[in-house]
């Protein structure tokens, strides 16, 4: 009887492409539980500050492990924090997966669009979402549109905020990498 074949070792660099997405990941779901524990601005509303994670995974990394790292955070922060499969998961992973699309399309069909208007799109596309969600499958009355422009607003300037951030970020991590040792 022969020992079973070990597979080979994956390159080091698929490796540490594992390992920055995972990192991203931890901060990403770090970040949701620690804004799901802040008090909101308005009804269904937070900064977003996860959504830095994802906007330095799509320019670090490609829209797949992007928009990967979207779903999965939504998934894992809902986990730690209690709300997996209740109307808030449900917000949610609906506001994530509209971001996402709309993110990944911006920066693929927008010539010269940077992180900042990346992120405000996915702000905005997440607001909206979220309130079409809560529209169709919980509350059904037209009238919380009423709190949509607002919200809208708000999402806009978060969404570009996050954007600028993850700008300056993405500027910090490559000048560290193209830094001599």
């Amino acid at each position: 009887m022969t020992a079973p074949a070990i597979p080979p070792r994956p390159p080091l660099a698929e490796l540490q492409r594992k390992a920055e997405w995972m990192a991203l990941l931890t901060l990403a779901v770090g970040l949701h539980a620690l804004e799901a524990a802040l008090p909101g601005l308005g009804p269904w509303f937070k900064p977003g500050l996860a959504n830095v994670m994802t906007l330095l995974a799509l320019y670090l990394m490609g829209p797949r492990a992007a928009f990967a790292l979207a779903v999965a955070r939504v998934a894992l922060g809902a986990a730690l924090i209690g709300t997996l499969f209740t109307p808030t998961f449900v917000m949610s992973l609906a506001g994530a997966l509209a971001a996402g699309a709309v993110m990944l399309a911006a920066a693929r069909l927008i010539p010269g669009i940077g992180p900042a208007g990346v992120s405000l799109l996915g702000a905005l596309a997440h607001m909206l979402a979220q309130f079409v969600t809560v529209e169709a499958l919980f509350i059904q009355q037209p009238a919380i549109y009423y709190l949509l422009p607002p919200l809208l607003l708000l999402a806009a300037i978060t969404g570009w905020i996050n954007g600028a951030l993850a700008d300056y970020l993405l500027d910090a991590l490559r000048a560290r990498r193209h830094a001599p040792a």
